[in-house]
């Protein structure tokens, strides 16, 4: 197995800062990830200072901006007000998809049978005030984007996708939908939860008007904070279903957040006026340490270090003669990794062999995940070529034991 090269070096050395690492072969970061010692000490240093002193407000708020700036910095957003804070993905979508004026006629375009519930029954909800959700059915695993587009007409107001499916973890052509969406004054939402932090993320270059994120998968960061970019062209036009002080332009950068002007108000510019009350500063600290290490080491780079892990377990899963999704590593595939068929399962898998399989590896520490009946390995930064070897060599370990051959895996 190819290891990695010295432009690699940075990334490879970054390992030694996640202690997991030394406990666990982990390849679970779609379903949440480890943390960095450095992110814990900012943990540390932020309690330490809740603890003994009472929060420093005016240092919390500089650090929610720093934090802010730091996130629309990583996704090529236009400007620090193109970014709102969230409590996770779900929330995010929330705020868009409430904050249209839906009208009887108005649809919006997504593809269920591939994306989390969270992406779904945001969009289900507004069928009370007349959305219409047309559904895209799936074609062998992928997102039809060339559907999408077909059935895209006047009425057509926002469509939905995933950057990467959480399960079976392909890939979407989202530059190409963007642009059609950009023709038709349609606004394009993408849940980028299994993107943003792993892989090269640009929003300008691939015409994305809204990206939801929370802080707990690619971003190295906790549960409970995530971040909504919306286009400063689109987010003027929408109106906040939730209004608190922070979403309110008072017209000085200084204004007290418990100051109250005319009841006539002016909406934050871009973003910024789905800003609701106080912020996590916790998890927001994290997060700023987390991405500062992100962006430190390159996203290009880490896309390129962590798909490389990612085609290396594809391709030695499909030499070992298991049902590897997407088949050989192409460009859907992007850092997870699935193993068996689809159904609606999440607790376990349709194979025996599979659940076997799944208890194997989890017995021998290694961290992975089931979902949708399939096997799910996925990748970041931490992992190396040591990682990939050792999944390998426990599964092959195994196939040898309690399969019948090659033929019966297929």
């Amino acid at each position: 197995m190819n290891r990695p090269t010295s432009d690699f070096a940075a990334i490879a050395a970054a390992r030694a800062d996640y202690p997991a690492l030394e406990r666990w072969t982990y390849l679970d970061v779609a379903g949440r990830c480890v943390l960095s010692r450095a992110t814990r000490a900012t943990l540390d240093e932020c309690l330490d200072g809740h603890m003994l002193n009472g929060a420093d407000k005016k240092a919390c708020f500089a650090m929610i901006e720093r934090t802010r700036g730091r996130f629309g910095e990583l996704i090529g957003a236009a400007s620090a007000d193109e970014i709102a804070y969230a409590k996770n993905v779900s929330d995010a979508i929330n705020m868009v998809a409430t904050a249209w004026d839906w009208r009887k006629g108005d649809n919006v375009l997504l593809c269920p049978a591939l994306e989390h519930p969270n992406n779904v029954y945001p969009w289900l909800n507004m069928r009370r005030h007349g959305l219409e959700v047309r559904s895209i059915a799936p074609r062998e695993g992928h997102v039809p984007v060339d559907e999408m587009i077909e059935r895209m007409d006047a009425g057509t107001r926002m469509a939905a996708v995933s950057t990467v499916t959480f399960s079976p973890g392909f890939r979407t052509e989202v530059a190409r939908l963007g642009r059609a969406c950009r023709e038709r004054d349609v606004l394009l939402l993408v849940d980028a939860a299994q993107s943003v932090g792993v892989l090269h993320t640009d929003v300008r270059e691939s015409l994305v008007d809204a990206l939801a994120v929370s802080t707990q998968k690619g971003l190295l960061g906790l549960y409970g904070m995530g971040f909504l970019y919306c286009r400063r062209e689109w987010a003027e036009r929408l109106k906040p279903a939730y209004l608190a002080r922070f979403g309110v332009d008072l017209g000085a950068a200084d204004s007290h957040e418990a100051s109250m002007g005319d009841e006539e108000y002016r909406l934050m510019p871009g973003a910024r006026r789905f800003d609701l009350g106080n912020y996590n500063y916790s998890a927001a600290a994290a997060a700023e340490t987390s991405m500062s290490e992100i962006m430190r080491l390159g996203t290009s780079n880490i896309e390129a270090y962590v798909c490389g892990l990612a085609r290396a377990l594809a391709q030695g899963f499909l030499d070992l003669g298991l049902p590897v999704s997407g088949g050989a590593p192409g460009p859907h595939l992007a850092h997870i990794v699935t193993v068996g068929k689809m159904s609606d399962n999440h607790y376990g898998t349709g194979e025996d062999l599979y659940n076997r399989l799944y208890a194997h590896l989890e017995a021998n520490r290694v961290k992975l995940s089931i979902r949708r009946g399939m096997l799910r390995f996925s990748l970041h930064l931490y992992n190396n070529a040591d990682d990939v070897a050792r999944v390998l060599e426990l599964t092959r370990e195994f196939l040898g034991r309690h399969s019948g051959g090659a033929d019966a895996r297929r």
